[in-house]
């Protein structure tokens, strides 16, 4: 499904669950409680780890499908509502810590330069993407008894 900006609602499900924190518990009555979704949402939060460098996850991967949608960092970064710098922090860690580059980039100038996927970075969201959907198939049961043990 497509968000009205033409980006898919998935991306920007998963970047926002993955990026952004918890907010503030409410001061409001139990009505907060009420506000949430009538239904609750298992997530896999995926990463690969090198060190202590997040290589690759969830945040990554949807700042690579923003790329992609929209051709430019700058406008990954709008839409998924970090700053260009954090953006190009984060393709720079993840092509420094992968054999090919996950991103290419034209510099700016009179004709805007902009990003484009390499075929790295479309396999990579391919396959976590994919992998995602395994492991959820695997664990269906699993995770149906563990989402009937919460309270509504």
């Amino acid at each position: 499904m497509l968000a009205a900006n033409g980006m898919p609602v998935a991306l920007i499900e998963s970047y926002h669950m993955a990026a952004k924190p918890a907010p503030a518990a409410s001061k409001s009555p139990p009505k907060a409680a009420a506000a949430r979704a009538s239904k609750p949402v298992l997530r896999f939060r995926m990463r690969v780890t090198d060190g202590g460098v997040i290589a690759v996850g969830p945040g990554k991967i949807a700042l690579l499908e923003a790329i992609d949608s929209t051709g430019s960092i700058t406008a990954a970064a709008k839409f998924l509502d970090m700053s260009y710098r954090r953006a190009w922090l984060l393709l720079d860690e993840m092509n420094r810590s992968l054999r090919h580059p996950a991103v290419d980039s034209a510099k700016g100038g009179q004709h805007g330069g902009g990003s484009a996927l390499t075929d790295e970075g479309r396999r990579m969201i391919d396959l976590y993407r994919r992998i995602e959907t395994t492991a959820a198939d695997a664990c269906r049961d699993d995770i149906k008894r563990l989402m009937s043990m919460l309270a509504r």
